[in-house]
Formats: structure tokens, sequence, C-alpha cells
């Protein structure tokens, strides 16, 4: 069993697979508490779920894609559990973590898409820096961006630990801090191999919470 906040299906507002109709399956529970969190509701509360009655709520959508969430996920160690019984129902499964817990035991068929923790954000000191031994091509870092010391200070660990020859790298401007087309310019200006993104859901339905 697991404790889930909400199942729901919308389109995938970020990453890799942004625009793709996706089930999200949000877990309850997260150890951090990063300023820019958008799910502080999923730190509490939940309701306990059989892996069955997940795959089978799920499986009432029309979609293979499908993004386990929270919270962190993987706070709770079942989660593993759940990521391998998708896989193995077909769908394309990818994993938003906050980086702040091992990821090397995940399902190698899931895309784990590891929030780097930014100064700002004010848990970068719970980065743990050995998950990028585990990337593969496979695999996202994602970084959300709330000030131009964040921008430099992402921008500064892409060149130092050469992440966009491991996986994509996401540079994300947090929502009603960090000005988008700012930090576009920044981009460009340095020419930082990475991939600008916007969250399309919010831009498309606000902060409305399941969307």
């Amino acid at each position: 069993m697991l404790k889930i906040t909400e199942i729901f299906f919308s389109l995938q507002g970020e990453a890799r697979d942004a625009g793709l109709p996706t089930v999200f399956i949000r877990l309850t529970g997260c150890p951090l508490r990063c300023t820019y969190c958008d799910s502080e509701y999923a730190f509490y509360g939940g309701e306990w779920m059989h892996f069955d009655d997940i795959l089978a709520e799920t499986a009432k959508h029309p979609a293979r894609h499908v993004c386990v969430t929270g919270g962190e996920p993987l706070a709770q160690k079942r989660c593993h559990q759940l990521l391998e019984r998708l896989c193995d129902a077909g769908y394309s499964v990818s994993l938003e973590t906050s980086g702040a817990i091992d990821v090397s035991a995940v399902d190698a068929r899931v895309s784990r898409v590891v929030d780097l923790k930014t100064p700002d954000s004010g848990e970068v000191e719970r980065n743990l820096w050995s998950n990028l031994e585990a990337l593969t091509a496979h695999d996202q870092v994602k970084f959300v961006i709330c000030s131009r010391q964040d921008y430099e200070w992402a921008r500064d660990q892409v060149a130092a630990r050469s992440l966009d020859d491991i996986c994509d790298v996401l540079f994300s401007p947090s929502w009603g801090q960090q000005d988008p087309t700012e930090l576009a310019e920044w981009l460009l200006a340095d020419g930082v191999p990475a991939r600008f993104q916007l969250q399309l859901h919010k831009l498309l339905w606000g902060d409305i919470p399941g969307k």
C-alpha cells in the first residue's frame, strides 16, 4: 500500500514530455520544505491505497504516460514497487523527485526527473550529489530558478559537472518569482546547454490543484 494524495488526468506541464496527456499519481509526504513548493497540500493527509487499486484508477484514463510525483514520492519506500508495476503494465513512466533521496534503485525503465535544489530553494544542502552517478540519457535534471543568484549557481553546476553530457538539463523560472523572459535571455547570453521550460499547466489553469 501507498499513501496517495490524488490521482488525476491532465497534460504534462513540464520536462521532456510537456504537453502529453498524462496520469499523475501524487504520493503524500515530503521531508523537504522548498520555498517555491506548489504542492504543500500533499505534505499531510492522503489515503492509503493498494497497488491494484492505484493501477485500476490509472487505467480509467486514456493515457499511456504516467508521472509519479509528490511531495517526495521516494520518501515512501514502496514507491519502487509501484514504479515497477506501472512499467510492467506497459506505461511510459516518469518520476519527479527532489534529488535528496537515492535514485539508484529506481527501475531503469523509469525516466527520473531530478530537481536539483538551488540556493533560494532553502534546501540546497539536501542535494544528494551521488545521484548524478546513477543517471543516464533516459533521465532529466531540473533547476527551478528563483533569482539571478540561483541562475548563476545552476549555470556553474551544469558546467562544472558536465550535466548536459549525462542527460537533459532543464531550467524553469519559479512561478511568480523569476521573470521568464529574463531567464531566457540569461540562458541565451551564456549559451547554457539546457532546455528552457515554462510550467504549461500553470499557464493554462493557474495554481489549481489536480491540474
